[in-house]
C-alpha cells in the first residue's frame, strides 16, 4: 500500500487534496494512517484515548471565508463506549496550537435512528472551546444541531459555507442546507483546516477541497 494517499494541487485558485500526504498534517491525539476505505482512497483517524476528541491539522492551510467539501465516513470503533455515535468532522479557522477553533460535526449513528429525538441530533456545530456541544444544546436547544439522513459508515459528501459570522452545511448534494449557523462564536479570523473525529470513532476522510 502507497505511503503517500493524498496530493496537494491547485485549480483556479481552489486549493484541492485527492488524499493528502500524511505530512501534511498534524496530528493532535489522534493516529492517523493512509488507507483504502470502501473502494476510496482516505485519510484513515483513530482516536489516541478512548474518551478524547482528535483533531489532524492541514499544516500551511489558512482560511477564513470560503467553501470546504469533503466525504466523510464515521462509526463507532471496536470497544467503543455505547454513547459513541462515529462523530465525525470539519474543524475551521483553528488557531494556532489547535487548542480552539469552529467545528461542524456529524453524528451518523443517529441519522436513521428509530427514535425521533436522536435524529434530531444528527449534525451539530460547537466552538471549541467555550461552546462545547452540551452547553449549546442546554442554553438554546435545537438551534445549533439538525436532522440530516446519515448511514452509519458509508461515505457522506458534506460542504461547508462560511462567510463571516455565518456557516451554513449542505449533505450529499442537496440543494439546502441541513444546518444553518448564524452567529459563529469566534470573531473571523485566518485559521487553518482539520479533520476532526470524537470518542470511539472509527473515521475516513477523502476528497477535501478548499475553495476560498
Amino acid at each position: 500500500m502507497p505511503s503517500t494517499a493524498w496530493v496537494v494541487t491547485i485549480l483556479a485558485g481552489a486549493a484541492v487534496l485527492h488524499g493528502q500526504k500524511l505530512d501534511k498534517l498534524k496530528f493532535q491525539n489522534v493516529h492517523g494512517d493512509s488507507t483504502t476505505y470502501r473502494t476510496r482512497t482516505a485519510i484513515h483517524l483513530t482516536a489516541g484515548a478512548p474518551t478524547a476528541d482528535g483533531l489532524a491539522i492541514l499544516k500551511d492551510s489558512a482560511f477564513q471565508d470560503g467553501t470546504i467539501e469533503a466525504d466523510l465516513a464515521g462509526a463507532p470503533g471496536p470497544g467503543a463506549e455505547s454513547a459513541a455515535r462515529g462523530f465525525i468532522g470539519i474543524a475551521f479557522r483553528v488557531a494556532a496550537g489547535g487548542s480552539k477553533f469552529e467545528l461542524i460535526y456529524l453524528r451518523p449513528t443517529n441519522g436513521r435512528a428509530d427514535d425521533q429525538l436522536r435524529r434530531n441530533h444528527s449534525v451539530q456545530y460547537e466552538s471549541v472551546p467555550e461552546w462545547p456541544w452540551s452547553r449549546l444544546r442546554q442554553e438554546t436547544p435545537g438551534v445549533y444541531e439538525s436532522y440530516a439522513d446519515l448511514e452509519t459508515g458509508a461515505w457522506t459528501k458534506v460542504k461547508i459555507v462560511v462567510a463571516g459570522a455565518k456557516a451554513k452545511l449542505y449533505v450529499n448534494g442537496a440543494a439546502e442546507p441541513c444546518l444553518i449557523v448564524n452567529d459563529l462564536k469566534l470573531a473571523p479570523a485566518k485559521g487553518a483546516i482539520g479533520l476532526w473525529i470524537g470518542p470511539g470513532t472509527d473515521g475516513y476522510f477523502s476528497n477535501l477541497r478548499i475553495q476560498p
